[in-house]
């Protein structure tokens, strides 16, 4: 079965989603996130199984990470080193491996187009530590750039987004982004995993390679969701 995965330590019902994950991202103090909330997302992760990474973004907690700010690539490549540091340095207290980095809200969208910015996250996880993973939004910059610096990717498609018909994701501020109802996330997860086409927002359709899945727990709905999507990747 395909992976799923999902962004966790943003205030939202992570324990109820765990039973549903292979592999979390967690926030590490740029969007949101402390040190309580980082050392109990990675105890979940370690209690379940589940395989856990640093979830950087933007330092803009009043817009939860989700506009883009103006910076040089070597402030990017800076708060990318700064937040995995957080959250490596919790890891490290309670034992749990860190397996990979995944970034957030509009860095990661902003990387998933722009080639400076992708290269500066890629080397900087790189230079953190080559053995970690680079998620990244299926066929973007992102993945791109992470291999360029010798870092193993996963393409990342979404069960609860939907897309542009040139893979971008539909952005939040759009009517119809989200995918709230819980059949027609599972049924895009689906499709996915099979390696189907999914439809667009404008009514098109489009092959999206998917390594993971993620879901959302912020989503209306959320424990739903997962439930619905586990059901149907674990169909037959």
């Amino acid at each position: 079965m395909i992976e799923l995965n999902a962004d966790i330590g943003e205030g939202c019902d992570d324990a109820g989603l765990m039973p549903y994950l292979n592999r979390v991202s967690i926030a590490c103090g740029g969007h949101t996130g402390d040190v309580a909330s980082m050392r109990a997302a990675l105890q979940l992760a370690a209690d379940h199984g589940v395989a856990a990474g640093a979830h950087p973004s933007y330092p803009d907690r009043a817009q939860f990470g989700r506009r883009a700010l103006a910076a040089s690539n070597e402030e990017v490549a800076s708060w990318v080193t700064q937040q995995i540091e957080r959250l490596a340095e919790q890891a490290a207290r309670l034992g749990v491996p860190l397996a990979h980095v995944k970034p957030h809200g509009a860095l990661y969208n902003v990387a998933a187009r722009d080639v400076a910015v992708a290269r500066a996250i890629a080397q900087a996880v790189a230079a953190f530590d080559p053995a970690l993973i680079v998620l990244g939004l299926s066929g973007s910059h992102l993945v791109a750039a992470g291999q360029a610096a010798g870092l193993d990717v996963l393409n990342e498609a979404f069960a609860d987004r939907r897309y542009q018909t040139n893979g971008q994701l539909v952005s939040r501020e759009t009517s119809g982004a989200l995918i709230v109802e819980p059949a027609a996330a599972a049924a895009q997860a689906e499709q996915l995993a099979q390696g189907r086409a999914i439809g667009t927002l404008n009514g098109g359709r489009i092959r999206v390679q998917a390594d993971t899945i993620c879901l959302h727990g912020d989503t209306p709905g959320a424990l739903n969701i997962a439930r619905a999507v586990h059901a149907a990747l674990n169909r037959g």
